[in-house]
């Protein structure tokens, strides 16, 4: 598994990792992040070792379904899912825009505490994937940034009104 591409994004916030845990398990905090520059709907989010989050993102007049199936979940310290594309019954299928795109990702988010803060780290790793689905996402690990990057500015704002 080492070999395979690995995205991976750091951040430290300004709030404990107990709230920074709760803006990446609590469906109302969620949507406000997750997906900048689409209106995010979280169907379930059962955030527990074998549960899943069933999420839509929609865009003008088509939706992004997306699932995540939860295999370890250690309070306030780490999430580990595989992530995947479905289809709008939350079956997994290929991305509908990016069909190359891999079908599951491993997903890893530590949350450490660092005097007062939270040291967050995601790790997005191809999963059961083909080769042409691996060196897709390899191809675009370099724009993942983008994406993810507004969404952490906008948890970083929900952090603030949080702990005002």
């Amino acid at each position: 598994m080492s070999d395979l591409p690995t995205y991976v994004l750091e951040r430290t916030f300004n709030a404990p990792p107990a709230l920074v845990w709760r803006t990446w398990t609590e469906p109302d905090l969620v949507s406000r992040w997750y997906g900048p520059g689409v209106t995010s709907i979280v169907h379930k989010m059962d955030v527990r070792e074998g549960g899943e989050w069933l999420h839509e993102m929609k865009m003008q007049k088509m939706s992004s379904y997306q699932r995540a199936d939860y295999s370890e979940v250690l309070q306030d310290q780490r999430l580990v899912w595989l992530h995947g594309n479905t289809d709008a019954n939350w079956n997994i299928c290929a991305n509908q825009m990016m069909p190359d795109w891999p079908r599951k990702l491993l997903t890893t988010v530590t949350f450490k505490a660092e005097g007062g803060k939270c040291h967050m780290r995601l790790e997005w790793t191809p999963h059961d994937a083909t080769d042409t689905e691996i060196a897709f996402f390899a191809g675009a690990m370099e724009n993942m940034g983008s994406g993810w990057g507004k969404g952490m500015e906008m948890l970083e704002e929900i952090l603030a009104e949080l702990q005002s």
